[in-house]
């Protein structure tokens, strides 16, 4: 019963992996070297970050500089975008059920269940984090807003880094510059995933997570299904049928999507399978054999593809391996939500200083206090309502 315990919640695999991280933080007396070691975090700061991003910034000053500037008009379509998703999802619960899309928050060990999932999630943070604080740091130096430190922080499985700026410089600051710092975190977290969604675009993969507007403008509609596999001996192996071939249609009846497959089959029928392989079509019969699950049921023999063959509209096609391109879409997917969210006016977000920034000294503090956290509240409860509504139409939702 223990051990069944352990093997059915990574959550366990993820405090073990604390516990040895901790360890090894304070065997190697990390303390001495910028790190703050406590039983729930590490956390590392660093006070010469504004001497790199000044080397950075040297080279890239014209090209920051625009950057900084769009990421203002960026912050407030982010946040528009933001809020119209969240406000159009839970229309959709009510009004259009097939369209409400599910939502969780991803924390490692909890809603991510899956050990690849969590190594590609593990992997990807980093990466997200580095590209959003270096924004926030470039352009405060950019802006003449010193640094005072820099780092990073895990608190078990989830991860933040910062820049911190001075806070009586950063206060000080002209109301454009303050806007500017904070809009370019999100902005180049979404321009990155626009980079990495230009990579996955060649991979018909990518298509199934494309909504159809998008989608039908950089892929031609589906060929058919591919065979993933042949089963050893069956009547698709004996017929020659072979992995990757695409499956037009069986008996005269097109199949485009995999719930087009007939289900009226029977063993010892002769099948007219259509293919296309290496661009050429062919028509192959497949005498069908008796389903393992039910005898009365014919069966061609394959594992077909859960997903239909979508085609570039550009004739290139990038050949990533599963692992490869499990870890880019994950990128993809974190930086461009992590981007789109962080711009929605929460107190420990973007949007928030955002927002502040943009009302503050035309109102009393007063008012200010009260606006912002009427702000906070109708952000929240729109995104938990989001949360809410997911574990009620499909329960506990893991990855």
């Amino acid at each position: 019963m223990a051990f069944d315990f352990l093997t059915q919640n990574s959550i366990v695999y993820v405090l073990i992996a604390w516990v040895i991280v901790f360890t090894i933080a304070k065997a190697s007396k990390l303390d001495k070297h910028g790190f703050e070691i406590k039983p729930y975090s590490l956390v590392y700061k660093n006070q010469k970050v504004q001497v790199v991003l000044t080397k950075i910034l040297g080279r890239t000053q014209k090209l920051t500089r625009l950057f900084s500037n769009t990421s203002v008009i960026a912050g407030f379509i982010m946040m528009g975008f933001a809020f119209w998703y969240l406000i159009s999802n839970l229309s959709n619960f009510f009004v259009k059920p097939e369209s409400f899309s599910e939502m969780t928050v991803l924390i490692p060990g909890v809603t991510i269940q899956s050990g690849p999932n969590i190594a590609y999630f593990l992997l990807a943070v980093p990466i997200v984090l580095v590209i959003h604080e270096g924004a926030h740091g470039i352009v405060a130096t950019l802006e003449k807003i010193k640094i005072k430190t820099g780092g990073f922080a895990v608190f078990i499985a989830l991860f933040a880094g910062f820049v911190e700026p001075d806070e009586e410089e950063f206060a000080n600051a002209r109301k454009i510059s303050r806007l500017r710092v904070i809009g370019a975190g999100a902005t180049s977290n979404v321009l990155f995933s626009f980079i990495i969604a230009g990579l996955l675009i060649f991979n018909p993969s990518f298509a199934l997570i494309m909504p159809d507007p998008i989608r039908s403008t950089f892929y031609h509609e589906p060929l058919g299904v591919p065979i993933v596999s042949v089963t050893e001996g069956s009547g698709a192996a004996k017929a020659g049928l072979l992995k990757e071939d695409i499956i037009t249609a069986i008996n005269g009846v097109p199949i485009v999507k995999p719930q087009d497959f007939p289900k009226n089959l029977k063993p010892g029928e002769t099948a007219s399978v259509s293919i296309l392989r290496g661009g050429q079509t062919l028509q192959i019969p497949v005498v069908l054999t008796p389903s393992k699950d039910n005898a009365t049921k014919g069966m061609l023999g394959i594992l077909r593809a859960s997903f239909p063959a979508y085609q570039p509209v550009v004739p290139y096609y990038i050949h990533w391996s599963p692992e490869v391109f499990l870890f880019l879409l994950w990128l993809w997917m974190l930086s461009f939500f992590i981007g789109i969210f962080n711009m929605l006016p929460l107190p420990i977000l973007d949007g928030g200083k955002f927002i502040h920034s943009i009302i503050e000294k035309k109102i009393s503090d007063k008012a200010l206090k009260w606006t912002m956290w009427s702000v906070y509240a109708i952000t929240f409860a729109l995104f938990a309502l989001n949360i809410a509504l997911s574990v009620v139409k499909s329960g506990f939702i893991t990855i």
